[in-house]
């Protein structure tokens, strides 16, 4: 069996689905294979946001810091997900928390490479944008349905 490279994964995953060779190439030479053990914080809101993840095992926690209680998760990923869009926008701060809650290997894309090569050739840098505005918009949709189920319990009784 030949060993797949970070090319052949980025290739293979929904999140790039329908991008040039050429594109795939560029992602592919700012990524690295990271493994994270459970329990570790990938992310904290506030830090810079210098990376993003592909996420290929595990599950990662995506949640909200709330002073003097338990994070709020407002959204689990698996495999197959993305994780962290920060690094697009300036300043490049992670706006969420992120604690993976099983071992975690994803492929980490750095941002700063990204964003030299989105610089370097805007077409890929509309595709990824494409890509994270369907992220963002479907993880503000779920967030909108998780507060209006909150609301609601908080209310009903």
């Amino acid at each position: 069996m030949t060993e797949r490279t970070i090319r052949d994964l980025l290739a293979e995953h929904e999140f790039f689905a329908e991008m040039s060779p050429e594109h795939i190439d560029l992602l592919a030479g700012c990524g690295r294979n990271v493994v994270f053990p459970a329990n570790t914080a990938i992310a904290h809101e506030g830090d810079p946001a210098e990376h993003f993840y592909v996420l290929r095992t595990g599950r990662v926690a995506v949640g909200i810091h709330m002073p003097q209680r338990e994070p709020l998760v407002v959204a689990t990923l698996g495999p197959g997900d993305v994780l962290g869009w920060s690094w697009l926008f300036s300043p490049p701060y992670w706006r969420f928390d992120a604690l993976t809650t099983q071992e975690t290997r994803a492929i980490a894309l750095d941002g700063v490479c990204l964003r030299a090569k989105c610089d370097a050739d805007p077409a890929l840098g509309y595709r990824l944008m494409q890509r994270f505005a369907h992220i963002l918009v479907q993880r503000l949709e779920a967030t909108r349905v998780q507060l209006a189920d909150l609301y609601g319990k908080t209310h009903a009784g």
